[in-house]
């Protein structure tokens, strides 16, 4: 049985793709809990070798948490970081393997190969977690939310304050919002395609 993809028309394409932007202001406001259960639903869905999906996503909101995490931003994004509505740090699970035998029925095997083998294990967790970024920050974009993904912070520092037993590893924090006054910078080239793509 065969089934026929509909396609993204060009509102959509510009929404999720050529005209989103990285927000560097937020309006107050808020965030609901429902729109950031809502971008997790929809990252779910992105594809992972061996269905691992070893993403995490701990969302801070304005108070002590954020404080703490601001800290560790670098200096040009400290402040953005303080005034957005919600922010999330993303971090890899390092030990998804174990929920390989939920996530893979099939093979659940693939646990102790996972187990037994900590290079194979980290290449996953850093790959896939990473690809799933990508689709939170699309999900962000979907729910009609700005999205301001960041990797200028002190990840062994955000790792210490909030994910102390080693398990967890972040690798992006996410700004999260309705985009303020002067959001946008202006738009930076993007390379061509035939800059980028080959035929063979």
């Amino acid at each position: 049985m065969t089934c026929a993809l509909q396609r993204l028309d060009d509102t959509a394409k510009d929404l999720l793709f050529t005209g989103a932007r990285t927000a560097n202001t937020f309006t107050a406001t808020p965030v609901t809990d429902a729109e950031l259960t809502q971008i997790w639903e929809l990252t779910r869905w992105a594809p992972t070798s061996a269905n691992s999906q070893p993403l995490r996503v701990l969302y801070v909101r304005p108070g002590a948490g954020r404080d703490r995490l601001v800290t560790h931003m670098n200096e040009g994004n400290r402040a953005k970081t303080a005034a957005a509505p919600a922010v999330a740090v993303l971090a890899m699970d390092t030990d998804f393997h174990e929920h390989i035998p939920a996530v893979l029925p099939f093979r659940p095997q693939l646990r102790d190969v996972y187990a037994g083998d900590d290079t194979l294990r980290a290449r996953t967790a850093s790959f896939n977690a990473t690809l799933q970024a990508g689709y939170f920050i699309l999900a962000v974009r979907a729910q009609g939310l700005a999205a301001g993904p960041m990797g200028g912070f002190d990840t062994a520092g955000v790792d210490a304050e909030f994910f102390p037993d080693g398990r967890l590893r972040s690798i992006l924090v996410v700004n999260i919002g309705h985009p303020g006054p002067d959001a946008w910078l202006p738009r930076l080239p993007r390379l061509a395609h035939d800059d980028v793509v080959r035929w063979a």
